[in-house]
């Protein structure tokens, strides 16, 4: 930006002080008049602390948000499918319920949302596991069962996930 040269700053102020100059005599009054006698009061007001959550919380939070991403949680909220579903059995008559709904990409009922969320979340954390298990500074029995239970977890949500599909779309993985 360019600096201003001294026409500009002398016009400026020339501008302000005619401003000043030129106001009503009433608005000084209304201005001046108040603040003559009255003062602010003297707070003692101390500022809020704020600390941050640990990373625990953090982390939790940030799960706790993955799981009603992947869950369909808003779907849920909108479109308001039953918990679960029912068919009657042909051989016997009998009503049996569904927890899958099954032949609809787009649809879900409210259990099968959690449940499929639950693997998601369950695989992720099998995932944070397994980074858990590679700390140099752990004990070996604890990067042992930290890996043990990351793969079994990443294993078991991953299997579980593909018979989800299997149900809810039959003949697609075969």
């Amino acid at each position: 930006m360019a600096p201003k040269n001294d026409t500009q700053a002398a016009s400026l102020t020339a501008h302000s002080d005619s401003l000043a100059t030129t106001l009503d005599p009433i608005f000084h009054i209304i201005r001046i008049l108040p603040f003559s006698f009255l003062r602010p009061p003297r707070l003692r007001l101390k500022l809020p602390s704020l600390t941050l959550p640990s990373p625990m919380t953090v982390y939790a939070l940030i799960l706790l948000t993955y799981f009603m991403v992947v869950s369909g949680f808003v779907y849920d909220v909108i479109v308001e499918p039953p918990g679960i579903g029912s068919t009657q059995d042909p051989a016997t008559g009998s009503i049996r319920p569904v927890v899958f709904l099954p032949g609809r990409v787009n649809g879900q009922y409210i259990i099968e949302g959690l449940s499929s969320g639950f693997m998601f979340v369950l695989g992720g954390i099998g995932i944070v596991l397994l980074d858990l298990a590679l700390d140099k500074n752990r004990a070996k029995s604890l990067k042992v069962s930290y890996a043990t239970a990351g793969i079994s977890s990443v294993v078991i949500a991953y299997i579980m996930s593909m018979l989800f599909i299997r149900i809810k779309i039959p003949g697609y993985l075969r």
